[in-house]
């Protein structure tokens, strides 16, 4: 008779692994790296060298349901990391844009005649209107260059920044152009749902990194490419700034992930 650890066993789904290591040692990776012998079957892993890896395993293979498998070969395997990481989808709070009326206002004239604005030259040198759908404030100059912030995707901020213009055309500005929309920044977060030892994250990434807990209590990770800031907490919440795509927060978010993943808390 063979003995029963020799026996090949069949291919089963993430979750049985999971249930069969436990929770304690659920996706716990911190270094190394894992190849199955085998092209796993789809959505599949390979149980056999599961088990038999290391325990200090930070990867292993892991082909999604939409990849079939006979699209790829050994060499192009997903990082684990990877596919977790395209789990987590940062989440939009804020887009700011501008635009350009093309004429000069008078600004005192605007906050008079419209309900939804205000104006006080001594503190701010810009009427601030606000609408509810959607709810987003306009800084209105009297440049004729309005900014506008509180949407919550790139379509929110050209609606707003079109209804802005058709408020101020309603005012006596008829002539008034939209001219020049611009997507300044995004304001993205999220959570990864585990804890970060930061200081070895500043100590390692010291050429990227600002960490100064008397300050502030959070990391600022200057990413370059894309040109992405991050701000990383301990618990895990992250908050990304400074992009002008969505594309570029979700490239950052994707890139930060499998480093977070080294300096995770045990």
């Amino acid at each position: 008779k063979k003995k029963k650890e020799n026996l090949p066993l069949s291919k089963t789904r993430l979750t049985d692994i999971n249930r069969l290591v436990g929770a304690d040692k659920q996706i716990v990776l911190p270094r190394g790296t894992f190849k199955a012998e085998k092209i796993p079957q789809k959505g599949s892993l390979d149980l056999r060298n599961f088990l038999s890896a290391k325990k200090n395993l930070s990867s292993f293979e892991y082909l999604p349901e939409n990849v079939q498998s006979n699209e790829f070969s050994s060499n192009s395997i997903i990082d684990f990391r990877l596919a977790k990481a395209s789990e987590i989808i940062p989440n939009i709070q804020n887009v700011v844009s501008t635009v350009n009326l093309g004429i000069q206002l008078d600004l005192k004239r605007i906050a008079l005649r419209a309900r939804n604005a205000e104006y006080n030259p001594r503190r701010f040198a810009a009427v601030i209107m606000r609408i509810r759908d959607p709810k987003t404030t306009a800084l209105i100059f009297s440049s004729g260059k309005m900014v506008i912030t509180g949407a919550k995707s790139e379509e929110e901020a050209k609606t707003s920044c079109k209804k802005y213009t058709r408020i101020i055309q309603r005012l006596g500005y008829g002539h008034a152009k939209f001219l020049d929309f611009r997507i300044q920044n995004i304001v993205a977060s999220c959570d990864i749902r585990f804890p970060i030892r930061l200081e070895s994250l500043a100590h390692a990434h010291n050429q990227f990194c600002s960490y100064e807990p008397e300050l502030f209590p959070g990391l600022i990770y200057r990413m370059i490419s894309p040109k992405v800031v991050l701000l990383i907490f301990v618990s895990g919440k992250i908050v990304l700034t400074g992009a002008k795509q969505r594309k570029d927060i979700y490239q950052a978010f994707s890139n930060i992930y499998a480093v977070l993943c080294l300096f995770r808390k045990s």
